[in-house]
């Protein structure tokens, strides 16, 4: 008896090791590719492309479809909203700066930009990988579908930006944001004043 689990036990050992080599060298190209934004959301656009090519040539698996969009629009709620919620920060006392004079929080997101991108590429490869098993291919009538996404997208979206609007956060930033007065505080800039 004790030979057979011992070659089990043997037997296991390969694919422990290259599994945890496996994973190691992924979480390295993984970490290698954080500072290339750009390339790793133009590889996730060649990942839906593909995705939608299959979907389209196949002419089914609209409800992976649906559920693949739902589950994007999930990512992005998280992706827009900040990760402490101005109205529950209202009910403990604290809250976002209104006046020039109040301190600077900024911007940060409830869903990292990072996290938003692994997670979208991960959903459309796994429901790449469903298009190949007819068990999700459903059969349903696939513009109430998109009618429905739609809607759901439209009035997500309007309740997220009447949020926006209503805290006075823009989600979004490009660059590094300077203000005038800091230029005007910086040493590096000097006015000479000629009589």
């Amino acid at each position: 008896m004790e030979g057979v689990e011992g070659d089990a036990a043997a037997a296991s050992v390969p694919i422990a090791k290259w599994r945890n080599d496996f994973s190691r060298a992924f979480q390295y190209y993984l970490d290698r590719s954080t500072p290339h934004p750009v390339n790793r959301w133009l590889g996730t656009l060649a990942v839906a492309a593909i995705y939608v090519l299959r979907v389209y040539y196949i002419q089914g698996f609209y409800i992976v479809s649906y559920g693949l969009g739902i589950y994007i629009l999930n990512l992005l709620i998280g992706f827009l909203s900040p990760k402490v919620d101005p109205e529950l920060e209202a009910l403990d006392g604290a809250s976002l700066p209104t006046r020039g004079s109040d301190e600077f929080k900024p911007f940060i997101r409830r869903l990292p930009e990072f996290k938003f991108w692994y997670s979208i590429t991960k959903a459309f490869c796994v429901a790449f990988l469903m298009t190949f098993f007819s068990v999700f291919d459903v059969p349903v009538f696939w513009p109430i579908l998109l009618c429905y996404w739609i809607v759901l997208f439209v009035l997500t979206m309007k309740r997220q930006i009447m949020h926006m609007i209503k805290y006075k956060y823009v989600p979004f930033s490009i660059g590094k944001q300077v203000s005038a007065q800091n230029i005007l505080q910086s040493p590096s800039v000097s006015l000479s004043i000629n009589i």
